[in-house]
């Protein structure tokens, strides 16, 4: 087992698939049928198919547009999906941004580029939400027209007013636009109250008055406990503890998380395989205060999936994107649900993240690999129409989605599936009068 300490903070939205986590390629597949103008299936690998080939031979390929990509693994700038187009790059806290290896941040700019051909790529490798935040200034300063950051903080609030969030939220009100993934915690989220009704013994009840919540993962155990900023003078703890069905011994306790000012607490471990659950633990007094509970590598056998979705996905004005699978027109079941704490949809649109070609190769899917969709995509739209505003280019992308869950605005899809052909259309039709 692994000494409880705290390691990288900023982890990349991706999601456990068949006991592994899928990081790093985006599965083809054929599209069904979107609608009479925007039918077409992508096929981006060889840029010769689809509908943003349709827009690209008719000029529409993102140029004199730039797009600021934020992620903690680094880029290949000299893969040739990406070389051509890339402006500037820049590191934040440790690691250089040039990474050969085939990394989720070359996948995001792949997507990108793709979509964009002709876009300029401002690239920044982050470790830590401050390095985070210096990133994203970095991006506005420099007069990034969209803000590509396909990452997830976890322990952070749920209602957009965490540092995370914050800094989305005011690139936005600078002039960029803010492209934020869901999060891929729907199926390994918990959020319940320190109430009378649910403690007992200092011990919270999950579901059906359980206090075991088993995880379901591999061996390599991230578990965060968050709580409201009101409650910040609290203590409240998980632990993990591992079980052979009779007996139970404690594996890990959390420990409280320095890296931001926020009530949170994580557990990282390696351990055994075998049988685990969580367990957590508060004042001897109710306090009412709203606990959040979430495992970026695992499931968890109790779960809600309403409040799933993380920083900075939880930005008040950022545009939040869920994963939508196309192939079998329906959400990803792993794919964070709203809403926010405070009673926002949570997510704005979805869009396809297996619609690919491979980027890496053990897959590139979650609501990681729709954010660079939407974001190639947004940078047409501006190139479409330069007056755009980012509040103008994010009621265009989801006014001209098409609607793939219950009808209307929804917490789970939002406003739809983005359709990138009639978006820009519509752009166009705008500049046109």
């Amino acid at each position: 087992m692994r000494d409880r300490t705290v390691l990288l903070l900023a982890v990349v939205a991706i999601v456990s698939l068949t006991g592994s986590i899928a990081t790093l390629a985006v599965t083809e597949s054929a599209d069904s049928r979107l609608d009479q103008t925007d039918d077409t299936s992508v096929s981006v690998s060889d840029g010769a198919t689809g509908r943003f080939a349709r827009l690209h031979a008719a000029g529409v390929t993102g140029s004199n547009v730039s797009v600021g990509i934020v992620d903690p693994t680094g880029f290949d700038t000299e893969s040739k999906t990406i070389a051509g187009q890339v402006a500037e790059t820049r590191g934040f806290g440790v690691g250089p941004v040039h990474n050969t290896r085939e990394t989720h941040g070359t996948a995001t700019a792949a997507v990108v580029s793709r979509t964009a051909p002709d876009a300029d790529l401002y690239l920044a490798r982050v470790d830590s939400v401050d390095s985070y935040r210096q990133a994203v200034d970095w991006l506005v300063r420099e007069d990034v027209d969209v803000v590509v950051a396909p990452v997830s903080f976890y322990g952070q609030p749920g209602d957009g007013t965490g540092p995370v969030a914050r800094s989305a939220t005011q690139a936005t009100e600078r002039g960029s636009v803010f492209i934020a993934p869901a999060g891929n915690l729907a199926e390994a989220h918990w959020s319940g109250q320190y109430t009378i009704e649910t403690v007992q013994n200092r011990t919270v009840a999950f579901t059906n008055g359980s206090r075991q919540n088993y995880i379901r993962g591999g061996t390599k155990i991230t578990v965060w406990l968050s709580w409201e900023q009101a409650h910040a003078d609290e203590d409240y703890t998980v632990e993990l503890y591992r079980t052979n069905g009779t007996d139970a011994r404690l594996v890990a306790r959390s420990q409280p998380y320095r890296g931001d000012d926020v009530p949170n607490e994580r557990i990282v471990a390696d351990v055994r395989p075998g049988d685990y659950y969580l367990v957590i633990r508060g004042p001897a007094s109710p306090t009412g205060a709203r606990l959040r509970l979430v495992s970026p590598t695992h499931e968890l056998q109790h779960t809600s999936t309403r409040n799933s979705i993380v920083a900075p996905g939880t930005a008040r004005k950022a545009i939040t994107v869920g994963a939508y699978n196309s192939r079998v027109k329906q959400l990803e079941p792993f794919s964070s649900r709203g809403p926010t704490v405070d009673e926002r949809p949570g997510v704005d649109i979805v869009a396809p993240d297996r619609k690919f070609a491979a980027a890496a190769p053990d897959g590139f899917v979650g609501s990681s690999a729709a954010v660079p969709y939407v974001g190639g995509t947004a940078a047409l739209l501006l190139e479409a129409n330069e007056s755009l505003t980012p509040r103008e280019t994010e009621r265009l992308l989801e006014r001209t989605t098409r609607d793939v869950g219950r009808p209307g605005l929804d917490n789970e899809t939002g406003h739809g599936a983005v359709r990138p052909v009639r978006a820009v259309r519509t752009a166009q039709n705008r500049t046109d009068g």
